[in-house]
């Protein structure tokens, strides 16, 4: 049997979005902390130059800098907007389900019943607060994922040196505008893998622990059953947007900036329709026990704040 959470106690914080901020920055830290190694693997496998000539095993920490940085707040950025915006679409829809038939007008009037009542459904809110919530930690993410993967893939030293290389374009001819830019490379790649991934792994996870819930009786699951619901919808989610993580790579570590659909065609053509799988299984592995971590911390983290024992 999995172990159960127990009842209430004094919380420590009533806002649940103050709890939704600390219990992400506390889930963030401690995923990318503690898989880091694994991360560095999965990068130097994807890069173009290959993995022996990335660094191979060696200095498998390098670039934690960035991710010591970026993690709590990115994290937390993601949380709290998906907690406000999951509870706005719900508040929203249980209003819609509450009024008289034909009354409020909508958009979706016209069609099918059936249609209507898949579109104004509890997943649909998650997958819409989950694309909010990466869509606002990439603000954080993607500029900690440059940096991040340019260490580990050994272009640079370490995060300071791979920094001050983008920090010193604002004196070249690229000026202000051609930093941020080279800052926040890949960033619509990013957003491309991001959604797909959160749509399909929160969802799950979410509708995993709405069973939970119901089978067991109480309101909250514990942290080592949020972790296991975690895990397996992770796997899922990072099984299936594996090339769109091999594309953001390969953009975020190429040494000019590249174009979507120029970057696809060119790995197709010089490493063939396997390349877009490379690295799947560390990813797949990571980002399962980073799953289990990153949504059992935050369970523990948020019962904590919420006084449930």
């Amino acid at each position: 049997m999995l172990p159960e959470a127990s009842g209430p106690t004094t919380p420590l914080s009533r806002s649940p979005y103050t709890v939704s901020l600390i219990a992400g920055g506390v889930a963030g830290t401690t995923v990318d902390l503690s898989l880091y190694p694994i991360d560095t693997l999965k990068t130097r496998l994807q890069s173009s130059a290959g993995f022996t000539s990335s660094g191979g095993f060696r200095g498998i920490y390098k670039g934690i800098g960035s991710a010591v940085v970026g993690s709590a707040p990115g994290a937390a950025l993601f949380f709290v907007s998906y907690e406000k915006c999951k509870d706005l679409l719900r508040d929203a829809r249980l209003s819609r389900e509450a009024q008289p038939p034909g009354v409020g007008g909508s958009v979706l009037g016209g069609t099918p019943a059936r249609t209507r009542s898949w579109i104004r459904s509890e997943p649909v809110d998650h997958m819409l607060a989950a694309s909010v919530g990466e869509v606002a930690a990439c603000a954080v993410r993607v500029p900690t994922e440059v940096i991040k993967q340019r260490a580990q893939a050994s272009q640079h030293a370490s995060s300071w040196a791979a920094l001050m290389n983008v920090w010193q374009l604002r004196n070249t001819s690229r000026g202000w505008a051609g930093m941020w830019s080279e800052m926040y490379r890949g960033w619509g790649i990013t957003v491309m893998r991001e959604v797909p991934f959160t749509i399909i792994q929160f969802p799950l996870w979410e509708g995993m622990k709405e069973w939970r819930r119901k089978t067991a009786g109480r309101e909250r699951i514990s942290p080592f059953e949020s972790g296991a619901f975690g895990s397996i919808a992770g796997a899922v989610a990072a099984g299936v947007t594996t090339p769109l993580d091999v594309l953001k790579t390969r953009m975020m570590l190429a040494k000019e900036k590249q174009r979507f659909f120029p970057l696809l065609k060119q790995i197709v053509r010089d490493s063939g329709p396997r390349a877009f799988f490379a690295g799947m299984t560390p990813r797949v592995l990571w980002i399962s026990a980073g799953g289990a971590i990153f949504l059992g911390s935050y369970e523990w983290a948020y019962n904590e704040l919420k006084g449930v024992r």
